[in-house]
């Protein structure tokens, strides 16, 4: 399965997990995506012919995590544009598909505007859709470009804080090649550790309600050769207790202007037993993740998922003829009302440092924040202490 995906230039930076790619078969341009849905059961490809398709899939869980869900809005509008579809009601679609994930809008705008000021320059239709994707292509590249930063300021961050090597690092949901256009974010660290010898052990939060540790980062551990170990997201504490755990490794889906994180629900507990235990809690995020327009974590918005995720466990399978590719258990009764908040956020003073692809920001505020991602923004990563 993954050898067919690594002829495609647009995979190969994936790190042998082809989260999406952009394919042209005779019948017109579609969008490929690795079904997330499906793992770790199967491997199977989503062909995204047009946009309602995408948003479909990104509500879906189909293609997740913020650094891909903005590689894969870019590449929405430049399907909408190849196919002769209204760009910008496509924009709009494409934009309110996941509201907490920041990096979305930010890929769904750079694409439209190249689109936009191509069009405004004289250029036809076709040559205005060729634009907004090139657009969503260099996109792609930065972001595996990002990916390997991240990881190089995450390894040496680890090693200033615990020398010695020997990292046992705990991680929640999937930070890793699935979300990405290349390593990933907090998992691409512990795996620059793995490969240099210097992961003892990746505990991973089996995430509730959909299990995005369990299913995909597992997934991608066991595929990378690391050390791991998937425990119940309630046992988490007595590692902590037990003095088990080095330095807890997350994600972002949008890090407000004063440096809280909002990221997978189950964060902020993290954060919380690693402050009272006394350790390193980290974000790694690129500053595509960062959102200078939300001032503070009270202003971010929480994407509220269907209670169902929470009363019934739906779980993939290999599926025989006429059968769903998912099969669903009840957990609770009939009737039981669920809250399912998508994300939580957490307030900077209990993150330890902010890893971006410019480098890190500890201690954590607003003007280290701000200087960092207009310096990296501008190609001169720094290191804000």
């Amino acid at each position: 399965m993954a050898d067919q995906y690594t002829e495609s230039p647009d995979a190969a930076v994936s790190q042998g997990i082809p989260t999406l790619r952009w394919d042209e078969p005779p019948e017109g341009p579609v969008l490929v995506l690795l079904d997330q849905r499906r793992l770790p059961a199967e491997e199977v490809e989503l062909v995204c012919t047009d946009v309602p398709a995408l948003v479909d899939a990104m509500r879906t869980l189909a293609v997740r995590g913020a650094p891909a869900l903005g590689i894969a809005g870019a590449y929405g509008v430049a399907l909408a544009a190849a196919r002769g579809y209204d760009v910008r009601e496509a924009a709009e679609l494409l934009d309110q598909a996941r509201p907490t994930a920041v990096n979305l809008g930010h890929g769904v705008r750079r694409a439209a505007a190249a689109y936009h000021r191509a069009a405004a320059d004289g250029a036809t239709p076709e040559r205005a859709a060729a634009v907004a994707l090139a657009e969503a292509r260099a996109l792609h590249r930065e972001d595996a470009e990002a990916s390997a930063r991240m990881a190089e300021h995450g390894l040496a961050l680890l090693d200033e804080l615990l020398p010695g090597g020997g990292f046992r690092i705990l991680t929640h949901c999937n930070t890793g090649a699935l979300v990405s256009g290349g390593a990933g974010t907090a998992l691409a660290v512990a795996g620059a550790a793995h490969r240099k010898g210097r992961l003892r052990r990746l505990w991973v939060d089996e995430t509730r309600p959909l299990l995005q540790g369990a299913r995909l980062t597992a997934y991608e551990a066991a595929r990378t050769g690391m050390a791991y170990t998937l425990l119940a997201d309630n046992a988490a504490g007595s590692l902590f207790a037990a003095g088990k755990v080095d330095a807890v490794l997350i994600g972002a889906d949008r890090i407000a202007a004063d440096g809280s994180v909002a990221n997978k629900v189950g964060s902020y507990p993290l954060a919380v037993l690693a402050r009272y235990h006394h350790v390193p809690f980290i974000v790694v995020a690129p500053t595509t993740s960062v959102d200078s327009a939300t001032p503070d974590g009270a202003a971010i918005e929480i994407e509220q998922r269907p209670g169902h995720e929470v009363t019934e466990i739906t779980l993939p399978r290999i599926p025989e003829p006429g059968q769903s590719a998912t099969a669903s258990v009840a957990l609770a009764p009939l009737g039981t009302q669920a809250y399912n908040p998508a994300f939580d956020v957490t307030p900077p003073d209990l993150v330890t440092a902010i890893v971006t692809e410019g480098g890190v920001v500890s201690p954590v505020t607003s003007a280290g924040l701000a200087e960092l991602c207009n310096r990296s923004r501008s190609g001169n990563g720094m290191m804000a202490k």
